[in-house]
Order: C-alpha cells, then sequence, then structure tokens
C-alpha cells in the first residue's frame, strides 16, 4: 500500500475524452484564420442548442480548443469545433483557442470523424456522409480490404473499423451509407422521421430519375407501402422506366394486395338451428365439427 501512495493518479483528458491526438498545448487563433473541413458533413445550425452555446461562451469563453491542422497558406483547417467556432464568432470573440496539429488527408478525416459522431443528436444524413468519408479514408489507408463499396457480403473490415466507436455492426454501417444515394428530398424526409430507414435504402437502389418521380407520389398520395417498396425491387435495374409506369406500378401493387375476409354469424338466425339451451361453446363445436365433415367430403370428391 505504501509503494502506491506515491503513484500519480492519471486523469483522463479532454483531449483523450474527445479523441483528440496528444499536444504539447494549445494557442489563440484567429477565427478568420480558420476555415471549414471541406465536405463537413455535419450541419452547423441557429437553434436553441446553439444559442445557449454563445451564452455559455459570452460567460465562460470557449472551455476546450478547437482542433485545427494548417496548410502552407498560414490558415487553418478546422477538424473538430465547427459549432464553437459559429458561437465564438455570434459571441463577438476574435480568438479561440486552439490545437493544431499536423494530420494526413486521411487522418484528419477519421479525426473530423470521430469527434463529432459522438454528439447526442445526430442526423441520420450526417451519418451517412460520415460514415462514407471515414470508409474512404480507411480504404486508403490500406486498413481495410473492401473491393467494392456495397458488398454486404463481403470478408473485409473496413465497415466494421467504421462502426466501432459507434457500436455498430458491418451492415448497419453500409445501410448508413446507402444513403448517399438518395436525392436530397428523400434524405430530408428520413432526417424528418417521415419516411424510416429501411425504406429509404431500399429507394436508394433505384436511379435518381425515378427516386424523384417517387417523391412526388409520396408528396400526393402519401407514405408508400412495404407491399409497395417490395414490387419496385423488381425494377432497380431497369434504366427505361417512365413515370406512367412507376405510378402504375406503386397502384397495382396495393390493389392486388389481396383483402382479409371477414365473416359474421348472426345468432338470431343461429338459434334457428339449435334448441334454446344450447351455450356458445356448444353452438361453435357443433359448427366446426360440420365443417370438418365438409372438409373431409371435399377432399374426397377432389381425388
Amino acid at each position: 500500500m505504501a509503494g502506491r501512495a506515491g503513484q500519480k493518479i492519471k486523469l483522463t483528458s479532454i483531449d483523450e475524452l474527445l479523441c483528440v491526438p496528444e499536444t504539447e498545448g494549445t494557442i489563440d487563433i484567429d477565427v478568420r484564420a480558420i476555415y471549414p473541413f471541406e465536405n463537413h458533413p455535419f450541419k452547423v445550425i441557429d437553434d436553441e442548442k446553439m444559442d445557449e452555446l454563445v451564452e455559455s461562451i459570452k460567460a465562460n469563453g470557449v472551455l476546450t480548443p478547437v482542433l485545427v491542422r494548417p496548410d502552407d497558406e498560414g490558415t487553418y483547417e478546422m477538424i473538430s469545433g465547427h459549432r464553437r467556432l459559429h458561437a465564438a464568432k455570434r459571441a463577438g470573440l476574435f480568438r479561440i483557442p486552439a490545437i493544431v496539429k499536423e494530420m494526413t488527408n486521411d487522418d484528419a478525416v477519421i479525426a473530423m470523424v470521430d469527434a463529432n459522431v459522438q454528439r447526442e443528436e445526430v442526423l441520420p444524413s450526417e451519418k451517412a456522409f460520415a460514415f462514407r468519408m471515414k470508409f474512404d479514408a480507411i480504404r486508403h489507408q490500406g486498413k481495410g480490404t473492401d473491393a467494392t463499396l456495397f458488398p454486404e457480403g463481403t470478408k473485409s473490415n473496413s465497415g466494421d473499423i467504421v462502426g466501432q466507436s459507434e457500436g455498430l455492426t458491418r451492415t448497419q454501417v453500409y445501410r448508413y451509407i446507402r444513403l448517399t444515394e438518395l436525392i436530397p428530398k428523400l434524405l430530408d424526409m428520413v432526417d424528418e422521421k417521415r419516411l424510416a430507414l429501411s425504406v429509404a435504402v431500399e429507394l436508394s437502389y433505384m436511379n435518381k430519375n425515378v427516386q424523384q418521380w417517387i417523391y412526388e407520389f409520396i408528396r400526393e398520395n402519401g407514405m408508400i407501402k412495404q407491399e409497395q417498396i417490395m414490387e419496385l425491387r423488381k425494377y432497380r435495374d431497369d434504366a427505361n422506366m417512365t413515370q406512367e409506369q412507376l405510378i402504375n406500378i406503386l397502384i397495382g401493387s396495393v390493389s392486388t394486395t389481396p383483402t382479409t375476409k371477414k365473416i359474421t354469424l348472426n345468432e338470431r338466425k343461429l338459434h334457428k338451428f339449435f334448441p334454446a339451451y344450447y351455450s356458445k361453446t356448444e353452438m361453435e363445436r357443433v359448427i366446426f365439427g360440420l365443417l370438418e365433415q365438409w372438409k373431409q367430403a371435399q377432399n374426397s370428391e377432389e381425388k
């Protein structure tokens, strides 16, 4: 016990919590010298949470440094901290604490995705493009061996690596990445929870013209059903489909759906065939017994 008393306790740093690479310290950088990450997939929105962040920065400053990488022109590309930078500008700050880290393009992509995807509320569209960027970066580094972008049965591991930090399987990662093939209007519907992820994945295999027609059909007729999705599957590779054909497919798949048959037996009419003291259970037993005899007779005639 005495030996342990002299040991220092290593606390988890803010950098480690945010998946930020170790650095010797931070510097204050002019907010005008920082530009957004190229094709940054995470939206910076002036909503209620942003207002709260602005007020917090006005009161306490930027408590957690942003992560940037330097370029050859004396400016910096933002890796992690787009929301903090935006809030700092709104709060009237001219400089912001930053960690400056030299990074390759692939390392920068992976760090950007890992830092941002940990937020409490991340839209499906944000995950989709973020996962795709990280997927491509991992493949470029040679850490994954996937032959194609969406091979659901592949033995390679890029999808596994992408999903590790989120606790997602390879298949779940690929399903999110499929969303990047949707037209923006359908993708917005996914973010707004008006279009289920499973339905959106199916629609992502249709060409862009067909997706636009499907969007218009949904807007005018309401959400499409599972049987319509299953019918559309047959036409994934049909490059010559017209809008009229699509509408006929969607309408026809519903109209041909078998309806549930409902039969109601009138109690007053049934009592004509049974003694008054027969209970409901006794009447049911007799009816099903007679039906069973009728079924056996039908089967005999068919033979």
